[in-house]
């Protein structure tokens, strides 16, 4: 995810007339100094690094976790929690970090390309909860004056992420187990998408009568993974996913956020665990307001080439996405 600075589009210098190619929209390489008074700032090493060794500390302890259950086999077998099991804890954090920091490091590196001002990823702990972290973000401290800069900033992330997240899964898979379940199991269910079931349908083509798979938490990391793949995706003001909405579609744009508002509202019906994530949404619409902050070219429309993007996008949503995240085990017939 990447957090843009607003801006007012009047102060903005205007784009070299001349375009890169033919047939491609008005664009030159700018560089802080197009942004009257705009300097880079200096990054804060010492603060990224603090926040990373943090997540690193609270994924592996919920990976330690993940890795005392994978071993009970749905707690059928008593566990001894000594430091084979927090060493264990690794196969989910290095993981998880790996897919959130390539997905933020996507981002950081497009920013770098088009010389807009931006910060190291600010990875973001979480200690007690199921995934140890929030995620990560990148903050860019100048505005993206042309559609080309934002719609390749803007998929960077989210393709980086993917090519990361998707073999973690196929070896998490082949590292996990397949166990009954207890007639008295009470837990949690992780609603599978449809990547998700392909790659159990390849890996464990055969499952045995009466068992279930039983994840390694290299697994676990994967999923969230391609879950917040997906939430990033969402065409929504300034995800990941509304960056590319308005470099595609404009100024039109600000409308498909309000209908995927209204469709995750919905999904909070299907499924409580959607029930944050849309008050997070809500509350950054408030803040924010709905409308992209605007380029310098929006008028005009991207090259084919990156429409085609778009839709490689749109496809990276709907195999990571899933009605329902996480649901009580009981509460499921």
């Amino acid at each position: 995810m990447s957090i843009d600075r607003q801006y007012d589009p009047d102060r903005l210098p205007q784009p070299d007339p001349q375009p890169a190619w033919p047939g491609s929209p008005p664009e030159r390489a700018w560089t802080p100094g197009d942004w009257p008074g705009r300097r880079p700032r200096p990054q804060r090493v010492w603060l990224h690094t603090l926040l990373f060794l943090l997540t690193l500390t609270t994924t592996t302890w919920a990976g330690a976790s993940h890795y005392a259950a994978f071993l009970s086999q749905f707690a059928a077998r008593p566990v001894v929690v000594d430091s084979t099991v927090y060493l264990g804890g690794f196969w989910y954090s290095l993981t998880i970090l790996a897919i959130l920091g390539a997905h933020e490091m996507g981002h950081y590196l497009a920013c770098r390309y088009y010389r807009v001002d931006a910060t190291l990823p600010f990875f973001i702990p979480a200690y007690g909860i199921l995934t140890g972290t929030f995620g990560a973000v990148i903050r860019i401290r100048q505005p993206i004056l042309t559609k080309r800069a934002l719609f390749d900033i803007g998929i960077a992330g989210p393709i980086a992420g993917f090519l990361v997240a998707v073999p973690a899964l196929f070896l998490g898979l082949t590292l996990s187990e397949t166990a009954a379940l207890p007639a008295d199991f009470t837990g949690l269910e992780l609603g599978e998408p449809p990547l998700f079931q392909w790659a159990v349908a390849l890996v464990w083509p055969y499952m045995p009568a009466g068992e279930t798979l039983n994840m390694h938490p290299m697994t676990f990391a994967a999923w969230f993974g391609l879950l917040a793949t997906a939430l990033n995706l969402f065409p929504i003001a300034q995800l990941d996913g509304g960056h590319i909405s308005y470099a595609v579609f404009g100024r039109r744009s600000t409308q498909i956020t309000f209908g995927m508002l209204g469709v995750a509202i919905v999904l909070t019906f299907v499924s409580l665990s959607w029930l944050v994530w849309t008050i997070m949404i809500v509350a950054m619409l408030f803040i924010a307001g709905p409308h992209h902050p605007p380029t310098l070219d929006a008028d005009l429309e991207i090259d084919r080439g990156r429409r085609w993007l778009a839709v490689v996008a749109l496809f990276m949503f709907l195999v990571c996405f899933t009605p329902a995240p996480i649901e009580f085990f009981e509460l499921i017939d």
